[in-house]
């Protein structure tokens, strides 16, 4: 058997325990897949006595990880530490730029630097992995790389976030609120103290970049997603789209269209209804799914556990695997100077049906407003609810909401800023696309 691949491993949290834990179960076995056994032969975290549930025997610590790029002894860098920049970045690009392979679960990293390292990467023949940064277990990495290299991807999409889509589910399940349901997450664990990257979307925007350069060979654009969270969704939406035949999903969605000089790509992660009958309405709980429309082999559904200590060493120790064995392709499948430049898609064109949700002042002679925006910018409504409360007396405001007819985005962009500032709104209106 040839010589062990050697690894330092920085980040001793919930997945760098995991992945000691799966090598010291699976060695065996992992080494006869690979051809080779995988050792870890040093480490380094922010706190050097912390309990961590495992043994750290054997390994040499390090408090500055990113020595681990001048150690000979070391064959490649595990990052686990996150945030895309600080120490992270810094133990990257040493890592790289010394020839030493890196293997990250950081899809923040990825998504703002992910062109720079693929290029440090190719300039020193150093391998560049990063399964685990999106979707946790779940090889969508892979599968798009290497199982549908031979298709044009036309569409990609999934449910990418694990805490969103939990709280979505408890919402349709219980009927709750969405600040109630937030705060059972954040008890379970599904959650952060400070839940603003999940429930904002960024953390499925950095996947969605991620993704979309893999998908059509683009260059990372990680700025140009449009990004809407989930934390304007009430109960009231949940219902109404149960009603309609639907559930809502806090969806990334992107695809691409070849332009003159520039590819246009269209990458969005926002709420949106989703059809009881399409694979991604029965993905509940904090469970993640990836969908892509290859011209050739149809729709893909990649779909498991999002996060969580086995599911993500899973995808570490999977991507060590193939390093061990030589398997080294190109970080983003094709050489960096090989993926096309893009610009923003304009979404004015694209023609979707919409679910609108209003709240105004329950009075006469609103719905005859909202109904003479939408005629004015060309908007055809297909059905109007207006939900009212027991006591109509009680002069609260009430929640009304429509789905229109397809057509351009533009023409609801158009009617909405039509009722900008109309006093009969008591906030901003809430738009979600219908998946189809």
């Amino acid at each position: 058997m040839a010589e062990p691949l050697r690894i330092a491993l920085a980040g001793l949290g919930t997945v760098g325990a995991g992945v000691i834990r799966l090598l010291a179960a699976n060695g065996d076995l992992i080494a006869r897949r690979a051809g080779r056994s995988i050792e870890i032969v040093a480490v380094s975290a922010r706190e050097r006595g912390k309990d961590r549930g495992v043994s750290l025997d054997g390994f040499r610590w390090l408090d500055d990880m990113t020595e681990f790029a001048a150690l000979d002894e070391v064959d490649v860098v595990v990052e686990l530490v996150g945030g895309s920049d600080g120490p992270a970045l810094a133990l990257a690009r040493k890592a790289l730029a010394a020839g030493k392979g890196l293997i990250t679960a950081n899809k923040a990293m990825i998504a703002h630097h992910g062109m720079e390292l693929a290029a440090l990467a190719e300039a020193n023949a150093a391998p560049l992995r990063y399964e685990a940064a999106v979707a946790g277990g779940i090889p969508a990495i892979k599968g798009l790389a290497e199982g549908a290299a031979a298709n044009r991807i036309e569409r990609i999409y999934g449910v990418l976030n694990g805490t969103c889509n939990f709280i979505l589910s408890e919402m349709a399940t219980t009927g709750r609120d969405f600040g109630d349901v937030l705060a059972q997450a954040q008890a379970l664990g599904f959650a952060e103290a400070d839940p603003a990257f999940d429930i904002e979307g960024t953390d499925a925007a950095h996947k969605l970049a991620i993704l979309a350069a893999l998908a059509f060979g683009t260059r990372l654009d990680f700025p140009s997603v449009d990004v809407t969270g989930i934390d304007r969704i009430r109960a009231g939406d949940i219902a109404q789209a149960g009603a309609l035949g639907y559930v809502i999903r806090l969806l990334g969605i992107a695809d691409c269209e070849d332009g003159a000089d520039t590819a246009r790509l269209f990458q969005r992660v926002a709420p949106c209804l989703v059809p009881v009958s399409h694979p991604l309405a029965g993905v509940t709980g904090a469970i993640n799914a990836v969908v892509a429309e290859g011209n050739f082999a149809g729709r893909l559904l990649f779909q498991g556990a999002g996060a969580g200590d086995g599911p993500t060493a899973s995808a570490v120790v999977a991507d060590l695997i193939d390093v061990a064995r030589g398997n080294v392709p190109p970080p983003f499948s094709l050489p960096v100077a090989s993926l096309a430049a893009s610009a923003p898609a304009d979404p004015g064109h694209r023609r979707n049906r919409d679910y609108v949700r209003f709240m105004v002042d329950d009075r006469p002679g609103v719905l005859a407003e909202i109904t003479a925006a939408m005629r004015d910018a060309g908007v055809s409504i297909e059905s109007f609810i207006q939900q009212g409360h027991p006591d109509e007396r009680d002069g609260r405001p009430v929640l009304v909401s429509m789905v229109t007819h397809e057509g351009p985005e533009a023409g609801v962009a158009k009617a909405l800023s039509l009722l900008d500032g109309s006093p009969s709104m008591v906030e901003a209106p809430l738009v979600m696309r219908l998946l189809g």
